[in-house]
């Protein structure tokens, strides 16, 4: 009750000042109580969820390596206007820089940043940091050009002036197969470099597919098991827990086992005489639904289960007794009824296969692979953080897209039980 609904008739002004005061004293205390007990939780999600996804934001539009280094050149090159060749005074600050980077061994940083615009800079920047002399010979546009003739060109200087800038759109836009052209426009990057859609697109269809086979297995499964005495459903449902007790890789590896071209499912099916040859249900997609189906499976069997379990068998009897056939009542009575486990399970195991790794790039083919391998490998490999930061961005904000409007098709807010 609030301090101020307290009514005050029958007490004298001092007596209900001191009420209402104790009553406020009250609602704060357990408001700091509850605020005591919550704060770990949010300690927990701001330092491990919150705060990583807000760096990797930053991360894909980061643009430090030339300010870093060479931050009077970056400055310079910010102010000048973009109209043919920067001027001498530019110039020479942006030669004394790349001496000074490139004998303290900081200019790969700036000379990599470039290269990822231009294939081939990387090796013009170096050697200008390493051949550029103390003082130009004439002017330093000629002292440029004599060193590489490509620094004759603007657009290695517009180029410079867009790394200068604290922010760029470099990773994003190739992360949507797109890149900027030397003078600065957007067009789309060349066909050998235009993979990253194609690989989103794939990594949602495989979700969807994978998501779809765990619904078509896993809702008779929880179906049955809700519908049995519970001590019997509660042994069986270790048994669709026991994944979850063995590593992921080591589940992963086995169906590397079972699904070789000798494994025990081909022999199985040439056994009974379903094939006369072994088929080849490893290193391809086939290989990549079912280790992922069977993995995911558990997560969309536990809220089916948690659903139907709340749903009163009364209910499809009744509707057996009013002449309802056992389609009619399973399709107009239960499977409504089932609807919020239905939308839990399916976003459950969507959201996990959109991200998965190790599964695909071990069952996987070379075209099999998903967005998180791409991801791994910018990361760990090749350690250009900026794309890896951009691929995971555009996930993110694909995933947020898929969610909204499942929610909005699926009305995943208006669903009820009962």
């Amino acid at each position: 009750m609030a301090a101020a609904a307290v009514p005050a008739r029958g007490l004298d002004p001092a007596e209900a000042g001191a009420l209402r005061r104790a009553l406020r004293r009250a609602d704060r205390r357990r408001f700091l109580g509850a605020l005591g007990l919550t704060l770990p939780l949010l300690a927990f999600l701001l330092v491990f969820f919150i705060l990583p996804i807000w760096n990797m934001l930053q991360r894909s539009v980061a643009n430090e390596a030339l300010r870093a280094v060479m931050p009077a050149s970056a400055q310079a090159l910010v102010a000048w206007d973009g109209a043919g060749l920067p001027d001498e005074a530019t110039l020479g600050v942006v030669a004394a820089e790349l001496k000074a980077a490139f004998a303290a061994r900081t200019l790969a940083p700036v000379a990599t940043r470039l290269n990822a615009e231009v294939a081939g800079w990387r090796s013009v920047v170096m050697n200008a940091g390493r051949g550029l002399p103390d003082a130009p010979d004439g002017t330093w546009a000629a002292t440029f050009a004599a060193q590489d003739p490509t620094w004759a060109d603007p657009h290695i200087w517009l180029t410079l002036r867009r790394a200068a800038a604290p922010f760029t759109d470099l990773f994003l836009l190739a992360a949507v197969d797109h890149q900027r052209d030397p003078s600065g426009a957007i067009v789309r990057a060349p066909p050998d470099q235009a993979i990253y859609v194609t690989v989103f697109g794939r990594t949602l269809w495989i979700s969807v597919v994978v998501t779809l086979a765990c619904l078509v297995l896993g809702y008779p499964l929880a179906y049955r098991l809700a519908t049995l005495p519970p001590g019997t459903a509660n042994l069986l449902m270790i048994l669709v827990l026991l994944p979850f007790w063995t590593s992921l890789l080591v589940r992963t590896a086995s169906w590397i086992v079972l699904l070789q071209r000798e494994g025990l499912v081909n022999q199985t099916l040439q056994a009974i005489g379903l094939t006369d040859e072994p088929l080849a249900l490893i290193f391809n997609r086939a290989g990549v639904y079912i280790a992922m189906t069977h993995v995911l499976l558990p997560f969309m069997v536990l809220p089916l289960y948690s659903v139907m379990r709340g749903i009163p068998p009364a209910y499809a009897r009744a509707a057996l007794s009013l002449g309802a056939r056992p389609l009619t009542a399973f399709r107009k009575v239960y499977l409504p009824l089932s609807m919020p486990g239905v939308a839990a399970g399916c976003l459950l195991v969507f959201i996990l296969a959109i991200g998965y790794y190790i599964t695909p790039a071990l069952v996987g083919g070379p075209a099999d692979q998903m967005i998180s391998y791409f991801v791994a490998f910018f990361t760990l490999q090749t350690v250009n953080w900026g794309m890896a930061a951009a691929l995971g961005t555009v996930l993110l904000v694909a995933t947020l897209i898929l969610y909204l409007l499942y929610a909005r098709l699926v009305g995943i807010d208006r669903l009820r039980l009962g």
